[in-house]
């Protein structure tokens, strides 16, 4: 297995819950997951990345672990992972699971042990402080699901922190007993055989020992929630950090070649991202929340991309995400549908788009960056936002925000396999955990599967030039045009094999553009992809609006 596998690989985000249920509970499950995986492999991807299936309350649907090596039994048996394991692999799938170090639920027999006292065992394994002369929180950091960062715990008389619900405490990861016992964790899934992991909040895990206020935004950049109010100076992005990411991809490097990719939240994440993946000691890649909020103009674009085109960036790898199980979803919040405004981890979110372009030309952006990929699942279908009566939802945030922020249920919804079938072919339930979208219906699989001209066969081919081509994989990237909303790149790869070199070409509008073809080349051969009617005429590219063009270069 070559040692760099990941670089410019495209994984598929599977939200176990949403995406098949086998047993019929309404709920999806592992063995749901891997009866379909031989869609997945169809897709073209190189593999997936499985959002949490371990023992949990469910409180935060998964992301509140209770024990880090078991499987939930809503999700199935440890025998179910182990068969969803071997049947990726055996489609030649790579397996990428979540793991969330950052904090546990309450019920975990860590906390459990902790909160007993101050002088257990694990008495420091949590992030404990006592309260201010008047009671109050040791300081003024914040929590991302709302109100301060710290909850009294009686058995102690001290608070605990928690980044999230007060029912998932934080970690202490700077007693060396935590970082050893989560590297255990680690050790068990890699010798289990998954191919790497997908850090949850990995620039949370340390935090300032001194527990120093954070200081608040200046009126610019400042949010309307608490959370976004402050700078996370002391609570995030610690210098601590890139020690133990050493100790872990030494670890890791014992295994092969996993892969490991952080989750960096934050209205600021770049720097980190570069510290925490430089060179070969650290982690291998991460994403932020770059493009999880408004749609981006050509300009915009290249500001996210060019930080990793110089400098340490250069030498670093990025990973890039445009939907995920914690944002509305790209066709609806970059393509005209209702987008909803919630947006998880410092990106702000404007609202919905109007224009021409569609999930199409979102996905062959996507698709054309110099990065790692994940696609969330139904991002292949275009699939748009769901709107979910109040009655239905069931995230604690939108649950606490309702009506101005309907929370992450619209991104949650599930997968909708079959127009006809009950439920959309997701379970054969007569009630499923979140209502399945009606509006889903004409985008189903097996619609789409039928339809040359669907969003679903476009990914394929996407996909499928992604794979052949190095330049599209590992190129480097150069930005020919930037005007308004259009943006022309060139990548371009060269090896032992030859050369590989691209001319890609977008209009992310609602408005035709023409612009003199670049200089730097000329097209060799007839496009290798052309969506919404682009056209190389004399010299000039003509882009109706969301048109989309990948030609090669001579």
């Amino acid at each position: 297995m070559s040692q760099d596998w990941w670089r410019g690989a495209t994984f598929y985000q599977i939200y176990p819950r949403s995406f098949a249920d086998a047993n019929g509970d309404g709920v999806g499950d592992l063995a749901g997951a891997t009866a379909k995986l031989s869609y997945v492999a169809a897709l073209g991807v190189d593999g997936l990345w499985l959002s949490p299936f371990f023992t949990s309350p469910m409180r935060d649907f998964g992301y509140d672990v209770a024990d880090h090596l078991g499987v939930d039994p809503l999700f199935g048996t440890g025998a179910d992972f182990d068969a969803l394991l071997a049947e990726a692999h055996r489609l030649g799938l790579k397996v990428v699971i979540d793991q969330v170090w950052s904090h546990t639920a309450a019920e975990h027999p860590w906390f459990q042990e902790s909160r007993a006292s101050r002088d257990n065992a694990k008495a420091d394994w949590y992030v404990w402080a006592d309260a201010k002369p008047d009671g109050s929180p040791p300081n003024n950091w914040q929590s991302w699901m709302g109100g301060p960062a710290w909850r009294w715990e009686p058995r102690r008389r001290q608070y605990h922190l928690h980044n999230f619900l007060p029912q998932m405490p934080d970690l202490n990861f700077h007693c060396p007993a935590v970082q050893d016992a989560v590297l255990d964790i680690a050790r068990h899934w890699l010798a289990r055989g998954v191919d790497g992991f997908r850090l949850d909040t990995a620039n949370l895990y340390f935090h300032s020992r001194g527990l120093q206020d954070n200081p608040a935004l200046p009126e610019g950049p400042r949010g309307d929630a608490p959370v976004l109010m402050q700078q996370h100076l002391h609570n995030a992005d610690q210098p601590e950090a890139p020690a133990f990411f050493e100790r872990l991809r030494t670890l890791m490097d014992g295994f092969g070649a996993p892969m490991a990719v952080a989750e960096i939240g934050g209205a600021e994440p770049v720097r980190t991202m570069v510290a925490y993946t430089q060179g070969a000691q650290r982690l291998h890649t991460a994403y932020s929340f770059a493009f999880l909020g408004e749609r981006p103009n050509a300009t915009q674009v290249l500001r996210h991309l060019a930080p990793w085109g110089e400098g340490a960036g250069r030498a670093a790898w990025p990973s890039w995400a445009f939907s995920n199980h914690d944002a509305p979803r790209v066709a609806s919040r970059w393509g005209g549908g209702a987008a909803g405004a919630f947006a998880f981890g410092g990106a702000a979110d404007a609202g919905p788009a109007t224009g021409g372009a569609n999930p199409v030309t979102w996905l062959a952006l996507l698709l054309a960056l110099r990065g790692t990929v994940f696609l969330y699942q139904g991002e292949e279908l275009g699939l748009p936002q769901s709107t979910l009566a109040h009655e239905d939802l069931r995230d604690p945030y939108g649950l606490a925000n309702w009506p101005l922020n309907p929370g992450r249920d619209g991104c949650r919804t599930p997968f909708p396999w079959q127009a006809e079938a009950p439920q959309l072919g997701f379970s054969p339930a007569a009630r499923t955990w979140l209502p399945v979208d009606p509006a889903h219906a004409p985008l189903a699989v097996d619609r789409q599967e039928a339809d040359p001209g669907s969003t679903l066969q476009a990914t394929r081919r996407l996909l499928a030039l992604r794979r052949a081509h190095p330049a599209l994989r590992l190129g480097d990237l150069q930005a020919l045009v930037a005007e308004g909303d259009v943006l022309v790149l060139r990548r371009a790869h060269t090896s032992a094999a030859g050369s590989d070199v691209l001319l890609l070409a977008f209009n992310l509008g609602a408005s035709a553009a023409t612009v003199p073809l670049p200089t730097t080349g000329r097209t060799r051969a007839a496009p290798l992809f052309n969506h919404g009617g682009a056209a190389l005429q004399g010299g000039q590219l003509h882009l109706p609006p969301g048109a989309v063009l990948f030609a090669p270069l001579a």
